[in-house]
């Protein structure tokens, strides 16, 4: 009985928790965005705004420097904006559709 138990939760949940939403009802740009952008990020993000990039979420990986993640106007191109304000268009990231 225990293990047909253990197999019907590894089957609504997936292995390891895999298909559980990771993002815990957080909004995907908060309100207090620009609070979380340095002032080389906000002067670039100031700057691509204007080719139509926009910021499309804020990546807040915990002990970690959060990653901010822009797109172009087309929603075809993603990159983030590193520390230091440059635009990394090969970020090393996955994204969920």
């Amino acid at each position: 009985m225990m293990l047909v138990s253990f197999i019907y939760a590894v089957s609504i949940n997936g292995v390891d928790g895999m298909d559980r939403e990771k993002r815990k009802g957080d909004e995907p740009v908060p309100d207090n965005a620009m609070e979380m952008l340095n002032q080389m990020q906000l002067l670039a993000l100031r700057q691509i705004e204007s080719y139509g990039w926009r910021l499309h979420f804020i990546r807040r990986p915990l002990f970690q420097d959060t990653v901010p993640v822009v797109i172009d106007a087309s929603g075809k191109e993603i990159g983030i904006l590193e520390g230091d304000g440059r635009l990394n268009m090969e970020p090393d990231i996955k994204i969920r559709e």
